[in-house]
């Protein structure tokens, strides 16, 4: 009987992440002397690599491993995204790292296993690979939110997320025996062809579809299952938070829109409604709940939160434009998000690191760079017009618009505009509040750099970058909604 063996083309960024991996672990454990720095730099190189065989791979449309992988336009996309998000993450994080005295060689190598899991979750085409994926990205950011180990509120926020991290994957794993269960597959092809043709689904795949839509709610922090987001935030090291504000929130929403829009397109009128809901639920959480914050971190969960609303506004829509405009959305996002946590990595006094952002006043005086990129990065957070940010909201907005969803379009706005008071806030603090402590001047080039090229992105040159970026984005909706 001849051998046949599955393609490795398509998954050659996983493979290349995987086997990278052990060797920086093996290198790690047997050469612990002077290894961190090599550690560092070498996962670094590795993302770069893999983000440019992502592009190797090419957008053509090839499903191997017997059907629990797949690989397209809309992979490479958001595959893009997740490694441009680990790569500047891990550059960002050797100088807050060092200077709390916990820069060790794991820390990169659970940053890498954690991206392979985000690219497993992008390309899964199976329940199984779905879960597989998950839940290696998952174990990694549990040790890394408690990677700063001496010091309670980070051993805290790992506990907190893992606990209820557990709880979802629970719920994810009863949705997938429900769908299984009722519908005899777990694979996403054979899904789709079942209720493609508008065939009524059994009121079990139903039930389950809601329990796997809450687990993946968890992970993209949707209220309400948006719990561990602020403490968890707030406790973990800076670079990890930025970590779980950037990249595992794009591996998790193409998740959730390969599931909904890829294979259970024909139920839309069913997972409609509880998208609407969530969407409404997470931009007002975020909306409102960030007001009364005064810790830098924590308003940036809320933010988090509510941006994720917007994204879902997109995904409401339940057309290809949707979609596109939600591709859109979170590629802004990674770059805003990327920005703000530079100039939150910079917030520095000679006592050390510093979160209040009572501690920002008079910024202005005393950073005038540092204050004009994160003026740059509120102002597009909040949609200010001719920034990146209004323009993925102006696309959601006009998304929901088209699908007739002109009641949460609506509320979305009004949530926009009460979001706009604390970016607002922030902005009249640096430039207008009494000078505080100076900040001392950014010694890190990497925190510079991706300061000033996010900075970039989202002034108003992005007027110029957003249509092929849209173009892009509709190339990858189209090869997953067809």
């Amino acid at each position: 009987m001849e051998q046949s063996y599955p393609n490795l083309i398509p998954a050659l960024p996983e493979l290349w992440l995987a086997l990278g991996a052990l060797v920086l672990l093996m290198l790690g454990v047997f050469r612990t002397n002077h290894v961190r720095r090599t550690v560092n730099n070498a996962a670094a190189l590795m993302l770069a690599v893999a983000f440019f065989l992502v592009f190797a791979v090419g957008p053509t449309h090839q499903v191997t491993f017997s059907g629990l992988f797949v690989s397209d336009g809309f992979t490479l996309f958001m595959k893009a995204l997740v490694l441009l998000g680990s790569g500047a993450v891990l550059v960002m994080s050797k100088p807050y790292l060092v200077d709390k005295d916990i820069f060790r060689f794991e820390y990169p190598v659970l940053v890498v296993t954690a991206t392979l899991g985000m690219l497993m979750m992008v390309s899964a085409n199976d329940m199984l690979s779905l879960y597989l994926g998950l839940e290696l990205q998952s174990l990694s950011l549990y040790v890394l939110a408690a990677f700063n180990r001496d010091r309670q509120r980070s051993t805290e926020a790992g506990l907190k997320y893992f606990v209820l991290g557990a709880l979802s994957s629970g719920m994810l794993l009863y949705g997938i025996s429900l769908i299984y269960g009722f519908s005899g597959t777990t694979n996403f092809t054979i899904l789709a062809g079942l209720y493609s043709g508008g065939a009524t689904p059994s009121v079990g795949v139903l039930v389950g579809l809601v329990f796997v839509l809450a687990g993946l709610a968890f992970k993209i922090s949707a209220a309400p299952f948006h719990m561990w987001t602020p403490d968890v935030y707030e406790g973990a090291p800076t670079p990890v938070t930025a970590f779980f504000a950037a990249a595992p929130k794009i591996a998790a929403m193409a998740l959730v829109v390969r599931l909904l829009m890829g294979t259970f397109q024909g139920l839309v009128a069913d997972w409609q409604q509880l998208v609407v809901f969530l969407s409404i639920a997470s931009m007002v959480v975020g909306a409102f709940l960030a007001l009364v914050q005064t810790n830098i971190k924590r308003l940036m969960a809320y933010s988090s939160i509510g941006h994720v609303g917007f994204a879902l506004v997109g995904l409401a829509a339940g057309t290809t434009e949707g979609v596109t405009s939600l591709l859109v959305y979170m590629a802004i996002y990674l770059s805003m998000t990327l920005g703000a946590f530079a100039c939150i990595l910079s917030m520095r006094h000679k006592e050390g690191m510093c979160e209040d952002i009572s501690d920002l006043a008079g910024l202005a005086k005393n950073q005038p760079r540092m204050a004009a990129a994160l003026a740059i990065f509120m102002f597009s957070l909040a949609g200010i017009p001719l920034l990146a940010g209004f323009f993925g909201k102006l696309l959601v907005f006009l998304a929901a618009i088209s699908a007739g969803l002109y009641t949460l379009a609506l509320i979305g706005v009004l949530a926009s505009v009460v979001g706009a008071f604390y970016y607002l806030r922030i902005v009249k603090i640096m430039y207008f509040d009494e000078p505080a402590d100076a900040f001392e001047a950014p010694e890190s080039r990497s925190i510079g750099l991706v300061m000033g090229v996010t900075a970039a992105l989202n002034s108003p040159l992005s007027f110029f970058l957003i249509s092929p970026l849209v173009a892009w984005a509709g190339a990858a909706a189209g090869a997953l909604v067809l």
